[in-house]
């Protein structure tokens, strides 16, 4: 329930100083519910609050800042794709993006390995021309 969650991140930022994301805070309201909070229980978060702040602002306001590494993808274009609900459908677009990732990698690593070679021919012809020089 929404409320219990937000009731929950609330509880724990203002007692430990510690922000739950809504899926821990299910969890830990789980373990307070069955009545298993004791020494022996451990609640795994499992994500960092920062990915869900409008949810975890309506317990906490202001939000604790988010790590900057986080706060930087709030920027990135969001990119999707739709597939129809077949796992061989879903693994072959899967496993075709990556070889296109790979291949684009490869490329990549053809394009600087040839930039490398450019820049090592162009300084050997630079110190062949000055070799040159002093020569005459």
């Amino acid at each position: 329930d929404t409320a219990m969650t937000l009731e929950v991140i609330k509880k724990y930022n203002d007692e430990y100083g510690y922000m739950l994301c809504p899926h821990s805070a299910v969890g830990v309201s789980a373990i307070h519910q069955m009545k298993e909070v004791n020494m022996h229980t451990v609640a795994l978060a499992t994500a960092h609050e920062g990915k869900f702040p409008d949810a975890c602002r309506r317990a906490v306001d202001p939000l604790p800042p988010p790590p900057k590494e986080l706060a930087k993808l709030w920027n990135l274009k969001t990119r999707s794709s739709n597939c129809p609900n077949d796992a061989a459908v879903v693994q072959a677009f899967v496993e075709k993006r990556i070889e296109e990732r790979l291949a684009k990698a490869d490329l990549a690593k053809q394009v600087k390995k040839a930039a490398l070679a450019a820049i090592v021919v162009g300084v050997a012809a630079v110190v062949a021309q000055t070799l040159m020089k002093k020569r005459r």
